[in-house]
């Protein structure tokens, strides 16, 4: 699953650019124009990175950093910070505050990209260690696209495979349903326009001992679902 990327600037010619230029490069890209907009995009969606302008109309991006940080669900997003302020204690600041990197305005694409794919890389040092979510007994082969339990693989369709990723790569988090159709959005899943839950019922039938009483996918009345982080041995 290509990288997802939410941009917050309110300059619409350069996120067109910016997104444009990155969606060129093989990342899903997404936009808000204002703080508002953002707050709303990063409560309803799952992001790999977050692209910050510091001046927005309706407040500072060193405010939103601050609640970023602050949130359990959302304290580990990187965060790249764009800024056409070219103090150096901006700078300082954003990142003392929780920015992972500073990039000041005006930049160059290639620029930009390098540091998105240095962000991403930092956020998953190993690659050879992520191609398998480990969980106990589970493991998650995404090389494979497959799920194993006790080195069994289980038989699950493809739709259902890219649901447990989404569930699994963000797991400890709740995640609504909307979250969920967000982060599936471009893959060949018109099944999920009906019900997740049909297919939450189908993957615990393949990799819970009991699905009647599930211990690795969880559902939380009223949010959604949790994908548990520790399972069997690792509890």
């Amino acid at each position: 699953m290509s990288a997802r990327l939410l941009l917050i600037d309110d300059d619409a010619r350069l996120i067109a650019m910016i997104g444009d230029y990155l969606r060129g490069n093989g990342y899903e890209v997404e936009t808000a124009g204002s703080l508002a907009e953002g707050r709303e995009r990063l409560r309803h969606g799952v992001w790999d990175a977050l692209l910050l302008d510091l001046m927005l109309p309706d407040g500072d991006g060193l405010d939103l950093t601050r609640e970023l940080r602050a949130d359990p669900r959302l304290r580990r997003l990187p965060l790249l910070m764009l800024t056409a302020r070219g103090e150096p204690l901006d700078r300082v600041l954003g990142l003392e505050l929780g920015a992972d990197d500073y990039l000041p305005k005006p930049f160059e694409p290639r620029e930009l990209l390098a540091r998105v794919k240095a962000l991403l890389r930092r956020a998953s040092p190993d690659q050879a260690e992520t191609d398998v979510l480990r969980f106990g007994r589970l493991e998650v082969d995404l090389a494979a696209r497959q799920a194993r339990i006790d080195g069994k693989a289980c038989d699950l369709t493809s739709p259902q495979f890219e649901l447990l990723v989404v569930l699994a790569q963000s797991a400890g988090r709740v995640l609504t349903r909307d979250q969920i159709m967000d982060a599936l959005k471009g893959h060949p899943l018109e099944a999920f326009d009906r019900s997740i839950d049909v297919h939450v019922s189908r993957i615990r039938a393949c990799i819970e001992d009991d699905p009647k009483n599930p211990q690795r996918v969880l559902t939380v009345r009223g949010a959604g679902y949790l994908f548990a982080r520790k399972q069997d041995a690792d509890r």
